[in-house]
């Protein structure tokens, strides 16, 4: 499997798993139990008048990869360039499609923010809408104590750059300045990122990221709930909605991510991994993204049931972005050809 084919399963597994748990976001088991039946929600369902809507965690996903091609054609032109920071206007600009407009002026240019499904709201978390309405000025830490999972959601296109760990943890602390908000987001994208350059499957992702970036100070609570899933899984345990549960149910960072990857080294295919993340008390569609953007990194695209992927709300816009995650770097490192026309005016560096 080539590289475009796990960025492409990545991403679009990710907003896979956001759209099946949308309608259930905020629902309790009993009430999953008694709508959907004894299985749960296993086929998308209506969310914001939309069956296969994504949630605002896809949204901002969009928006920090937006932020990341940037940066990288800055770079690439020779202009001084602080990543945090240009992801940070990146950021503001989803700000803006929420009705908020941000303090700091940011452009309109570029193709992704015309997309109209990216200017409805979408649930968009309370943690974020404040921090990026307080930002002073761009790459300014966020000045809050939380550790919603909000800055763990938006940061897998990390995974596709150099400095995966420190680009995430750097871009989670825009708007969440608790340690553990902001280095459970770094641990993701660098287990991402192992599972796609080195291709040696997620539990030796997992037990290597952890092995380097375990004993960081701030990734103690993430590193114990993480290790107490492996512990789980090495049991023999399969997640169900009650176990899920006895991990808190995915509102803050080190649940979301200890629940994800938990469903998605439990599951036999893509299927079975989204379909159990979702079905919980808690968060569903946070952990549903997180084990859709593992499995979809795993497998590829090909690996997503095809009755989901047509529905996908902003489908080809996601697959476009992956396209250019692959390629961007390629045409800027002097070996894919001419700076290409639309990338240029896709990603402007200025």
């Amino acid at each position: 499997m080539n590289r475009l084919e796990r960025i492409k399963g990545c991403l679009l597994g990710g907003a896979v798993g956001d759209a099946l748990g949308a309608p259930v976001e905020f629902l309790d088991w009993s009430t999953i139990e008694a709508r959907f039946g004894p299985q749960g929600i296993s086929d998308f369902a209506p969310a914001y008048g939309v069956t296969g809507a994504i949630t605002d965690d896809t949204q901002m996903m969009l928006f920090t990869a937006e932020g990341l091609l940037r940066a990288y054609v800055l770079g690439s032109s020779g202009k001084p360039c602080h990543v945090p920071s240009i992801v940070h206007h990146a950021l503001l600009r989803w700000l803006m499609t929420q009705d908020h407009p941000a303090t700091i002026p940011v452009s309109r240019d570029g193709w992704l923010i015309e997309q109209l499904p990216l200017w409805s709201r979408r649930s968009p978390g309370f943690t974020c809408l404040q921090a990026l309405k307080a930002s002073a000025r761009l790459g300014a830490v966020a000045e809050n104590n939380s550790k919603g999972c909000g800055a763990l959601m938006r940061v897998a296109p990390c995974a596709f750059f150099a400095n995966a760990f420190d680009y995430a943890a750097q871009s989670g602390r825009l708007t969440h300045g608790h340690p553990t908000g902001y280095l459970a987001a770094g641990l993701f994208a660098d287990i991402l990122q192992r599972l796609v350059d080195q291709e040696d499957g997620l539990e030796h992702a997992i037990t290597q990221s952890l092995a380097k970036y375990g004993h960081v100070p701030g990734m103690e609570e993430t590193r114990n709930l993480v290790e107490r899933m492996l512990f789980f899984f090495y049991e023999g345990y399969k997640p169900t909605a009650q176990r899920i549960n006895q991990f808190g149910g995915g509102w803050v960072a080190e649940e979301v991510l200890a629940i994800g990857l938990w469903c998605a080294l439990a599951a036999s295919s893509f299927e079975e991994g989204v379909i159990m993340a979702v079905n919980h008390s808690g968060d569903s569609d946070s952990t549903g993204l997180i084990t859709g953007h593992l499995l979809g990194a795993q497998y590829g695209v090909a690996a997503i049931p095809g009755r989901w992927l047509e529905q996908l709300e902003l489908r080809e816009v996601i697959a476009q972005v992956a396209e250019d995650i692959e390629r961007v770097p390629r045409d800027y490192c002097g070996y894919g050809g001419e700076f290409d026309q639309e990338i240029e005016q896709a990603y402007p560096a200025s």
